[in-house]
């Protein structure tokens, strides 16, 4: 799903196949990072070759956005915005969260800081992992249905205290089920707890003998056939492309 809210700004940068267009990514979370660039490099070869994403931390902004939106498009679009005034840059912010039936959609919006503060030696992802499992204790296997939610923002430059400006927003969902136990060490957050259904196995073209394999087993290449991010990702390479046309400005406000 991609969707835009208020008009175009002026301001996006033409960009020659020798010049990639440096885009901010608006986190300080490696992971995040790493799994986008891989995605685009992916699912998009040769558009990657023309995108240059860099995190906040390479871009030596230290300081982070205030997340106190209701739900993912709000934080996406407060990361993106946050970004782009400090950056300068076209900038893509991700909001995801983990939506869990029995808990009435906790941890939601709160997915990143679910577990509160870690002990010493311990990981937040490890943490919310173990809050989340104490949550579900009395909770069947059967019972506990959940999806991924991811929302991509992309912004473009603005200055500081500028009205608000353009925004595309992009939205990917993983549905699936949470296991008893943690199951893999692969990926981050909660995926050693979560296995995606078989339907969206299926339509992301994996064979059954993933089935009942949680994100944090499965491969990264076959993780980012099918998550969310994924998804969402796959929903904006149109707007990314433009990114990269002379007149993408005009172009993005008409989208």
């Amino acid at each position: 799903m991609l969707s835009a809210h208020s008009p175009a700004q002026s301001g996006a940068r033409q960009v020659g196949a020798a010049t990639p267009l440096s885009i901010c990514l608006a986190t300080h979370n490696a992971h995040k990072v790493a799994e986008l660039r891989a995605l685009l490099q992916q699912h998009a070869p040769t558009l990657a070759a023309g995108l240059r994403l860099l995190s906040l931390s390479e871009l030596g902004v230290h300081e982070a956005a205030v997340e106190d939106g209701s739900d993912c498009p709000s934080n996406a679009y407060k990361k993106a915005r946050h970004a782009a005034e400090r950056t300068g840059l076209w900038s893509l912010a991700d909001d995801s969260g983990l939506f869990v039936k029995a808990l009435s959609g906790a941890p939601g919006v709160h997915s990143a800081r679910y577990g509160g503060e870690p002990a010493e030696g311990q990981s937040q992802d490890a943490r919310n992992r173990q809050v989340l499992l104490s949550a579900l204790a009395q909770v069947p296997l059967a019972l506990r249905g959940a999806f991924f939610l991811c929302v991509l923002c992309l912004h473009p430059p603005v200055a500081a205290q500028a009205p608000a400006s353009a925004a595309l927003f992009a939205e990917g969902r993983c549905r699936g089920h949470l296991l008893l136990a943690e199951s893999g060490g692969g990926g981050f957050g909660y995926d050693p707890l979560f296995v995606p259904d078989a339907a969206e196995l299926a339509e992301a073209g994996l064979g059954s003998d993933r089935a009942g394999l949680s994100f944090g087993v499965l491969t990264s290449e076959d993780k980012n056939q099918l998550s969310h991010r994924t998804r969402a990702l796959l929903a904006l390479l149109p707007a990314l492309s433009l990114l990269q046309a002379p007149d993408s400005a005009s172009r993005l406000s008409s989208s």
